[in-house]
């Protein structure tokens, strides 16, 4: 089958050429037509319910609200996990399908349990609201609008009116959620004390507005051969005219809206969050992009639209968008990415260059590269995965290894053309046969050596989850190119190799000096090591033995962390504290992160916006603060925020990055690397065992952020009626509850327009001193103060109630610090062994980072053995000799010293892109061995050379291939490896030092420890 491939390619050199080109054009619009993004995607299938509950208390609405839509959703088809949180007048539920579940069919199945209990929200609820389809990095801008002289209500309008539809009409924004400023509103404030001169009940002026400014249709009519549709004009947004509404007639006299209420335009109260950009009130826009969306072609047109925008606003208003801009982290991801694999590409042309002294050869060699990548981005494309720093990566991991296939062939072809030029002319090959019966000699360990290294990355792909979702496409791009190079070797390279060194006259070529200065020098090394076994053999068992020793010591982590160029900084105060304090404390945090010298700019929510997911209580502030690398390193900038940051006393301080803390928040439902969630009943006794873990865990080494999550109770002001004295006053507990709710938190009754704006129209009590003294109507006509027939009692009530799975918890959250997260994560589950003494009812669960590390590391550890077998299989079939095969396979722990010591001198702990090299590495350190093991037995069975005689020979003659496929496998990884810093780098670095420390370790190897090991063996035999 090889041999006809090769043969075909040779017969048929033009088909082969013109299909290559072809290959690259269709490879160029695949890479035009493929989107770019900075990671896969990485979103489990996730349906937000988000209802607004109209000022309920936390326990209201969590007993009214949030539990019926749990228990509605609980127990769906693919459901694995409902999470919920009750705040405040707002319940937010995540419901989390099952991975690979089609998000469309999760919305479906949501939508038609929601259906079910639609009757059963209580009265001002609105109805649950399914949160709009976005991915976990959906976030693509944020927006500030700030002004010196516009007020704070105008910037409101002006981002509600004009700039949030003009964002939501660009082609791919899912969401435009605005915070900050003033809602506009207009407001009927009545005056208990004119409606009681007037005799005016509330009854009456409920019954006069509800409805007041709404236009009428009354019908059509036909006239004089026309059609007159008929309209009742009532609307305006005059307020005198407003005014003039009747709301009572008493005998001859008229009592208007302007008798016993002040008509005037307001700010929407109580407000549900604020913002600002460098300390300044601001008004923020986060823009948030649909699936399947390429982030740079949106944050373009979005640009493009700020740009008009900003000609319609007044002057004064400043529009900025340079606070947190996901396409700028993927900007310098993909041109990181992109100068490794170019770097690469410099040391694989250098590197052919020095051991083939051709530049033919070298260019036959190189052009498998953007062949390759070309197949790579055309499967890609249909396979719907987006140019990411994943997949580039994949690439650059494998840049090294695409030119392996040619440069066996090509070198083999180029020793074959030195002997042939040096036989008499009459003897000579022509150059078809010669390249035909050079390319047959390797195909097998080509075809072989490639097959190996597919099935060494098959672990990758049974992954589950986010890790599998991130790290599936880098393997698909990998797979795909190395196939591809496979492909390229056995069809264009000979043919290229018959055009470019098929002369048959002209100088015989020379081998280049350093192959030659090489072989010199390691037939010499080869020969002593051949004398003197038992020596080089004990060095390498205890070298291994060290090696496995270290590894047992290492740490181990879920991802590397990434730098993206952004903190993400979450600051908690006591539950309980005024929205202007929370605010306070927000403002003087931001002047505390604009002292870094490295922060270029500080933009901050505090609270939240309308039907907003991210539910934050008006005690929580998140602050983006994008920052640029100068002077001085990631973590010591990290630690300085941290320390300016820890004079804010009482305030709990959580730093994060954007997407970091997005995944942290899809794995556990917490925005940290560690969560600690205790489930319980009480929140109270909850909050005090939480405590206890954190005192537990504050001396561990390593831990970082250590928080409690603040969930304690928070003043309440409870009216309870007393009931027989609403009796005796004819009140009845509808007019009461009605009563409360118009005088304390307001009742929209209508809409005013204006130029096609709607504003509320509110009525509400003007300001009053105490609750108590607020007039109730009674059914006689009397007038009686609230403190007659009611107890005003000062409580206390829960701030927040967070559930999973319809049990409450709170989480007890941490982050690492120049420890690995495995040990972090021991020690606390230690710790809370020891120092904790849980009550019957409750439990701990840990959650995070670690808890995805365990998964995927007991995944990819099961698949790793039977990958090894099936290697084992593969080279079972080649060589039909199990003692052949497993001398191949020591090349295993050869490379395991060198890549374990890699990892012991760089980050010092085992990630999961790390385990990913190691498993990579098997299949590719296994090709040198295969080479030698082939080029011995041809040898001995072909040339009848002796046992000592093939191995000398077989390993001087194989030298110069292995040597230049290590190296290019090696020095392409070697900008990865040493930009594990640099944005877009982060997983592939540890991946790069694994695989680069273990081809040093396993070709030094492998060229003693082979000839070694095949001697005795054969000697047996």
């Amino acid at each position: 089958m090889l041999n006809r491939i090769i043969r075909f390619s040779l017969e048929n050199r033009i088909l082969i050429l013109v299909a290559a080109v072809l290959l690259i054009l269709g490879g160029l619009y695949a890479t035009h037509k493929t989107e770019v993004d900075v990671f896969p995607d990485l979103n489990a299938p996730t349906v937000v319910i988000m209802t607004e509950a109209g000022g309920m208390a936390t326990e209201e609405v969590e007993q009214l609200v949030t539990f019926p839509i749990e228990t509605a959703v609980n127990g769906s088809t693919g459901v694995r996990r409902v999470r919920s949180q009750s705040t405040n007048g707002f319940s937010v539920v995540w419901v989390e399908f099952d991975w690979g579940t089609d998000i469309y069919l999760a919305r479906q199945i949501v939508s038609e349990k929601l259906a079910t209990i639609a009757e059963q929200m209580p009265d001002g609820v609105s109805s649950p609201v399914l949160g709009p389809q976005s991915s976990i990095l959906g976030e693509v801008l944020i927006v500030s609008l700030t002004s010196d002289t516009t007020s704070l209500q105008d910037l409101r309008t002006y981002a509600d009116w004009v700039i949030r539809p003009r964002l939501l009409s660009t082609g791919g924004v899912a969401q435009v959620s605005v915070q900050g400023g003033d809602i506009k509103e207009y407001q009927i404030l009545i005056n208990p004390g004119k409606m009681k001169h007037f005799g005016v009940s509330l009854d009456d002026v409920m019954s006069s507005t509800r409805g007041m400014n709404k236009n009428t249709n009354g019908g059509v009519r036909y006239e004089y051969g026309n059609e007159y549709i008929i309209r009742g004009i009532t609307s305006t947004n005059d307020i005198d005219k407003l005014e003039s509404c009747i709301v009572k007639k008493d005998g001859e006299s008229v009592i208007t809206l302007a008798d016993v209420a002040d008509i005037v335009v307001g700010n929407q109260s109580p407000k549900l969050g604020v913002a600002s950009e460098k300390a300044h009130p601001a008004v923020l826009l986060t823009v948030t992009k649909q699936p399947n969306t390429s982030t740079l072609d949106l944050t373009k047109q979005l640009d493009q639209a700020i740009a008009e925008l900003k000609g319609n606003l007044p002057s004064d208003v400043h529009i900025s968008s340079d606070i947190f801009r996901q396409s700028d982290f993927i900007d310098s991801s993909i041109a990181n990415v992109q100068k490794s694999l170019i770097e690469g590409a410099f040391f694989v042309v250098l590197v052919l260059l020095i051991f083939l002294a051709n530049a033919r050869t070298t260019i036959i060699s190189l052009v498998t590269i953007p062949l390759s990548f070309l197949v790579a981005m055309i499967v890609l494309n249909l396979l719907g995965i987006s140019i990411n720093t994943m997949t580039l990566g994949g690439l650059a991991i494998a840049i090294g290894s695409l030119v392996d296939d040619a440069i066996v062939d090509v070198e083999n072809v180029y020793k074959h053309i030195r002997q042939n030029r040096a036989l008499p002319e009459e003897e000579r090959t022509p150059i078809i046969e010669l390249v035909f019966n050079a390319s047959r000699e390797v195909r097998m360990p080509i075809l072989n050596s490639t097959l190996i290294i597919i099935v060494s990355f098959a672990p990758l792909f049974f992954l589950s989850g986010m890790e599998g979702r991130m790290l599936i496409p880098l393997g698909i791009a990998f797979v795909t190119a190395l196939f591809a190079s496979t492909l390229v070797a056995l069809t264009l390279t000979p043919v290229l190799c018959s055009y470019l060194l098929g002369k048959s006259s002209g100088e015989m070529p020379k081998e280049a000096f350093v192959a030659v200065w090489l072989k010199k020098y390691y037939h010499r090394a080869l020969l002593w090591v051949l004398e003197h076994t038992r020596a080089v053999l004990a060095g390498t068992v205890g070298l291994f033995v060290v090696a496995v020793i270290v590894f047992l010591t290492l740490g181990s982590s879920f991802l590397p962390k990434f730098n993206e160029g952004s903190f993400t900084i979450n600051i908690s105060s006591l539950p309980g504290i005024s929205l202007e304090e929370s605010d306070s404390i927000g403002a003087r945090a931001e002047r505390l992160l604009l002292q870094v010298p490295e922060i270029k700019t500080v933009a901050r929510k505090t609270g939240r916006a309308e039907l907003d997911e991210h539910a934050l209580g008006v005690n929580v502030s998140e602050i983006e603060a994008p920052f640029e690398i100068k002077d001085r390193s990631h973590e010591e900038v990290l630690n300085d925020v941290r320390q300016r940051l820890s004079v804010l006393a009482g305030a709990n301080i959580e730093i994060g990055q954007p997407i970091s803390h997005r995944i942290d928040a899809m794995l556990s439902g917490t925005q940290a690397s560690i969560a600690i969630k205790l489930f319980g009943t009480d929140l109270n006794k909850m909050f005090t065992i939480g405590n206890q873990i954190k005192e537990a865990c504050e001396d561990i080494e390593g831990i970082a952020d250590l928080n409690v999550e603040q969930q304690i109770e928070r003043p309440e002001l409870k009216i309870i009626p007393r009931r027989e004295l609403l009796v005796r006053n004819g009140i009845s507990l509808p007019e009461f509850n009605e009563f409360l709710a118009v005088n304390l938190s307001g009742e929209t009754v209508s809409q005013v327009y204006e130029a096609g704006r709607a504003f509320n129209l509110v009525v509400k009590a003007a300001n009053y001193d105490e609750i108590k003294d607020l007039i109730i109507d009674t059914q006689d006509g009397r007038k009686v103060a609230l403190s007659d027939v009611a107890d005003v009692v000062s409580s206390a009530g829960p701030n927040t109630i967070n559930r999973e799975n319809v049990q409450r918890k709170i989480v007890i959250s941490a982050n690492t610090n120049g420890r690995a997260l495995s040990d972090v994560v021991s020690d606390i589950k230690k710790a809370v062994k020891e120092d904790i003494q849980l009550p019957e009812g409750y439990r701990i669960e840990y959650g995070g980072q670690f808890e995805s590390q365990e998964s995927a590391s007991r995944v990819l550890y099961l698949t790793c053995t039977l990958a090894i077998l099936i290697i084992f299989f593969l080279l079972y079939m080649q060589f039909r000799n199990t003692k052949e095969s497993a001398v191949i396979l020591l090349n295993l722990p050869l490379a395991l010293i060198g890549g374990i010591f890699a990892l012991l001198l760089t980050t010092g702990e085992v990630s999961i892109p790390a385990i990913i090299g190691f498993i990579s590495l098997f299949g590719i350190a296994t090709r040198n061995g295969m080479l030698l093991i082939t080029e011995y037995k041809r040898l001995r069975t072909e040339e009848g050379k002796t046992i000592r005689e093939a191995i000398v020979e077989g390993s001087l003659s194989r030298l110069n291939p292995i040597l230049m496929t290590a190296l290019t496998s090696a020095l392409a990884l070697v900008p990865l490896a040493l930009g594990g810093d640099l944005p877009g780098n982060e997983i592939q670095s540890p991946m790069a030092k694994v695989i680069l420390g273990g081809l040093i370790s396993s070709t030094l190897l492998n060229a003693f420890i082979i000839p070694i090991i095949y001697e005795k063996i054969s000697h047996r035999n």
